[in-house]
């Protein structure tokens, strides 16, 4: 069918060779009393040393960096991770000379680093319609955590010991674990047919022990919860409180505030809606903006700006007190500011307008041939599904890898069987998305015309399918000569 596996020599890790040499030294006679490293220290020969050109050694090497995949080097459409091109100018700035300074500098001598760190709160004030934001939190779930004890400080300061947090079965997965771990019992409720919370439902699920509701918006089926203002009246009007989880702001950020529709807590994703670095471990950025009520409960340090320049408040016996050492992390923070000044103001809007119609211009051009299980209109990322496939979601994922095409989320949402999470970001181009698209139609043409053979894909990577079960419970973490095994 296509391209069988072909590893060029460069790619195999057992390629030394008797009599190879990658090195070429004049016998000078040096005096030992010269040398400084201690001679009993030193091996005559070292067993199965590679003997290898400088060549070979080059090539190796330079071809296992291009086993990497990245959004610099491929399409990257994984779903609810927005995985969008990060601009180098971003980086360029973040390495100057000056901003990289000591964390415990006296605060008269960064008033600069201050001012960019009080500069982007006001642009995510802006951008949000909330009162105050911190941006302490290192990533998106401890700002969820953050919030959440945010919450719970509030609910506290009036006497009141409320237990449960509400969770749509729509949102992000770590929005339980974010509640639970601030100390309250989680209930799940159901979305409904069109993909989004009914007010009524939520009406059935409140009473006195409900200490908030934690929505994303736009959730995880990349729907708009059209009932939100309607469900914010309802929390509030019995004494809870609205979270609304921000990650996906990148669909709607310069065209809806949350802070306009009823939102008393929110996070956003630095690393994802404002284009900072995403993936590899970190760091990430999870600041959290809340309501006027809410300011005095947010973690320390907090930022001041006042006549005679910044200052900083680590003493804030209101507050949550500390998450995070220092200020956060602050070369993330001088990357989203430099991507949001690039834009301006005027251009926030588009980035929203753009992600919106990059994944939607996908989800018309793939519903003929897969499943659409929720006819609602979807944001910045749509979800399909196997449902009459005769291949899974993971077998078109792996062969997506033969095509140099990073899959996107398989199988979650975990209300949608077999789902296929697709999220093009606004930085991708018609070029590409076209690109994508034709190669899943080739893709579910294959899987019609012999669909054991994707099952056994891929075919072009070095390492073919895994026991990812396996892989998971017991994972190999260095390489092994089985050649040289027993």
């Amino acid at each position: 069918m296509s391209n069988e596996l072909n590893i060029l020599p460069e790619l195999i890790f057992e390629i030394s060779k008797e009599g190879k040499v990658g090195y070429s030294f004049r016998d000078i006679d040096i005096s030992d009393d010269l040398i400084a490293i201690d001679k009993s220290k030193l091996r005559e020969d070292i067993k199965d040393f590679p003997e290898l050109s400088e060549v070979d050694v080059v090539r190796h090497y330079t071809n296992v960096s291009k086993l990497n995949h990245s959004v610099d080097s491929g399409f990257y459409p994984l779903g609810s991770c927005t995985m969008k091109y990060n601009p180098k100018i971003n980086e360029k700035i973040a390495s100057l000379k000056g901003l990289n300074t000591h964390p415990y500098s006296p605060t008269d001598c960064v008033q600069g680093n201050l001012e960019i760190i009080k500069e982007l709160e006001k642009w995510l004030v802006n951008i949000t319609g909330m009162h105050g934001f911190t941006l302490v939190p290192a990533a998106g779930a401890h700002g969820e955590f953050a919030g959440m004890m945010v919450i719970r400080k509030y609910l506290e300061s009036k006497g009141d010991a409320r237990k449960i947090v509400l969770i749509p079965d729509s949102a992000h997965g770590t929005n339980p674990a974010s509640a639970h771990f601030a100390g309250y019992d989680i209930k799940e409720i159901p979305s409904n047919e069109d993909g989004v919370l009914d007010a009524k439902t939520v009406k059935e699920y409140l009473n006195e022990d409900v200490a908030a509701l934690m929505m994303t918006n736009p959730n995880t089926l990349g729907i708009f919860e059209k009932n939100i203002m309607e469900i914010a009246d309802l929390l509030h009007e019995n004494g809870s409180l609205l979270y609304m989880d921000g990650a996906n702001m990148n669909a709607f950020m310069g065209i809806v505030k949350p802070g306009d529709i009823g939102a008393d807590v929110i996070h956003l994703n630095l690393h994802k809606t404002f284009s900072t670095p995403h993936g590899g471990g970190g760091p990430g950025s999870g600041p959290i903006g809340v309501t006027k009520e809410l300011v005095q409960f947010l973690p320390v340090p907090l930022i001041i700006e006042g006549k005679d320049g910044y200052s900083v408040n680590y003493f804030n016996d209101a507050g949550i007190g500390r998450i995070k050492n220092f200020y956060g992390n602050f070369l993330v923070i001088v990357k989203a500011l430099a991507y949001l000044m690039a834009l301006g103001k005027e251009n926030v809007s588009k980035v929203a307008e753009d992600a919106v119609l990059n994944a939607n211009y996908i989800r018309e051009k793939l519903k003929d041939v897969l499943d659409l299980p929720f006819k609602s209109k979807t944001l910045h990322e749509v979800i399909f599904s196997d449902k009459d496939l005769p291949v899974t979601t993971l077998d078109i994922a792996k062969r997506l890898l033969d095509y140099g095409i990073h899959p996107f989320t398989i199988y979650f949402p975990l209300i949608v069987h077999g789902a296929m999470m697709i999220e093009p970001t606004e930085t991708e181009s018609k070029e590409t998305i076209d690109a994508f698209i034709d190669v899943m139609k080739k893709i579910l043409d294959e899987a019609k015309k012999d669909p054991e053979y994707l099952k056994g894909a891929p075919y072009n990577t070095p390492v073919r399918r895994l026991d990812e079960v396996l892989a998971a419970r017991k994972p190999v973490l260095k390489w092994i000569n089985e050649e040289n095994e027993g």
